[in-house]
This record gives C-alpha cells, sequence and structure tokens, in this order.
C-alpha cells in the first residue's frame, strides 16, 4: 500500500520543530491510547477528496499529523486547559475538517496568512486557530511553538497537500451563500428547531453526551461557544445550517428557514466575549455582529 511520507513535502509546507525523544514516546503513547471517536458527519455527501490518515507511514512526522487529527476530533478533553465547554473542532468543521462548505482545513495552507476585518491585521493560521480556541471553545489559546500547535497545523498542511493555489479553492471553502437581506422569525425558529434539531442538539440546545461521551454538540448554554464566535451571528450559522443540517438532509432548508434557526439558537443564553467590544476597529462590522 501507498504510504504518505510527510517530510517529503515538508519544504513547501512548515517547517518541523524538533522534538525530544521524550515528546515523542508521549505523542505514540497518548495515540495508543486514543479513544474511538464515532464520526456521525462520516457520509456527508460534499466530503472533499484529501489524502488519508491510514497512508501514513510509521515516522515521527505521521505521528505529529494522527496528533493533530485526534486533537480536532476529541478536542475539549484532549485539550481540558485550553477549551471551556464541551465542543470539538469537528463540531463545526465537519467529518475531520474535510467537508466542502463546513469551513473544510483543506487549502488553509494557501489561504493564511491573510487580512482579516474583525481584528484590522494580517492573520497567521495560528492566529486563526487560537481564535476558535478564545471564541469557538471559550478557552484559552494555545502557544504558537507548542506541539499541539504545530499538530494541528500539520494535520490541516496533510489534508492540503493537493492544494497548490486558490485557484484549486474553486466551491471548496467556507459556507454555502445565504441571502443576507432576509428578516429572522424567532417564533418561527424555535417551531423549527423543534422539528428538526432538537432530537439530536436537545430542545434546551444542551447536547448530547451519554456516559460522558461525545455525540451532539451543545448549541446553547456554558457548553456551547460564547457570542464571540462566527456561530453566534445569524446569517454565518445560517450558512452553515442551510449547507449541512439536518446530518443526512442536508439541503432540505430554505435560506428563511436556516435564518430563523440560526436566529433563535444563537440567542439562547451563552457565554459572553467580553473582548468582543475590540472587533472591527476599523469599523464595518457585519449586521448580525452580537453586542
Amino acid at each position: 500500500m501507498f504510504k504518505v511520507h510527510f517530510s517529503v513535502v515538508l519544504a513547501t509546507l512548515f517547517t518541523l520543530p524538533v522534538y525530544s525523544q521524550e515528546t515523542q514516546s508521549t505523542l505514540q503513547t497518548v495515540l495508543s491510547n486514543a479513544p474511538t471517536i464515532i464520526n456521525l458527519s462520516a457520509n456527508h455527501p460534499n466530503t472533499l477528496d484529501t489524502p488519508a490518515i491510514k497512508d501514513l507511514d510509521a515516522s515521527p512526522e505521521s505521528d505529529l499529523i494522527r496528533y493533530g487529527r485526534l486533537l480536532i476530533i476529541d478536542t475539549y478533553k484532549q485539550l481540558p486547559n485550553n477549551v471551556n465547554n464541551k465542543l470539538n473542532c469537528s463540531s463545526c468543521h465537519l467529518n475531520e475538517g474535510r467537508v466542502a462548505k463546513a469551513a473544510p482545513y483543506v487549502g488553509m495552507n494557501v489561504v493564511y496568512p491573510k487580512f482579516r476585518s474583525r481584528n484590522a491585521k494580517i492573520n497567521t493560521i495560528e492566529d486563526r486557530i487560537n481564535g476558535c480556541f478564545q471564541r469557538s471553545m471559550n478557552g484559552q489559546p494555545l502557544a504558537t511553538d507548542s506541539v499541539q500547535m504545530q499538530a494541528i497545523v500539520g494535520y490541516m498542511n496533510f489534508l492540503s497537500l493537493n492544494i497548490k493555489s486558490k485557484d484549486d479553492l474553486q466551491g471548496k471553502t467556507g459556507f454555502v451563500t445565504i441571502n443576507k437581506e432576509l428578516i429572522p422569525n424567532a417564533g418561527n425558529g424555535k417551531t423549527l428547531y423543534a422539528q428538526h434539531c432538537a432530537s439530536c442538539h436537545q430542545l434546551d440546545g444542551q447536547g448530547l453526551y451519554p456516559n460522558n461521551t461525545y455525540m451532539f454538540p451543545a448549541v446553547a448554554g456554558n457548553q456551547s461557544f460564547n457570542d464571540g464566535a462566527g456561530m453566534a451571528r445569524t446569517y454565518t450559522a445560517a450558512a452553515f445550517i442551510k449547507g449541512n443540517m439536518p446530518l443526512g438532509q442536508e439541503g432540505m432548508l430554505t435560506d428563511q428557514q436556516a435564518v430563523d434557526i440560526a436566529y433563535y439558537f444563537s440567542h439562547l443564553e451563552r457565554p459572553v466575549f467580553a473582548n468582543k467590544v475590540n472587533d472591527w476597529p476599523q469599523g464595518g462590522a457585519p449586521k448580525d455582529v452580537r453586542r
């Protein structure tokens, strides 16, 4: 079977840190004890064709990539010092970050660094990842030179081995387009949420975690994302819903239905991100930004 040796393409992707034998041994121990994670979005119809984890070799570089994948799919348990809720990165970045129009990780190697108006700065991929830890995970940033950060970036780069330029990303990034002129109806959103979402995310939005495992993520309350996260914005959440929900029935909702549902659950009680007052320092904040 063909084995992907990641070191062959390291020079064009990122500089791999030199780890001690103790660190490599720790990685191997963590990977050997990794839990089995049920991937409910494994059959998502928009899953992209990417290099496969199973084809990696036994090198330290490959162990780092495997560790990055583990951090993506079991985030809150693997990184308790950085995550203050019960979400995993793959709660939104579906099928391990490989689904088109579900903010896939594929192609981040050619997207970043880039200017982001939210903080009016050129952001590296590490900046973007830490923004998610502070907002979507309601937690604390990773040290940019940490094994954990390098593992996540390494995993993203691994998924992007076939992406050479932004031209390769047509139709793959971000979310579907949503009509942002639609006016949300919270009452209708509550009804639609009960019909299409509550069986998984529960009527109160607290998610489903049987026997302290992870099945369906919380979309409200203290175990969910804070109000500075992208998913707390009506039209961003609606675009995600429109393209990806309900699982197995992707695309069944109209723009208006998606907007109504998004407005309803995104405005349920959730943690407050105090630093959001500093967002969009040059103005131009989208109309659905939480204040």
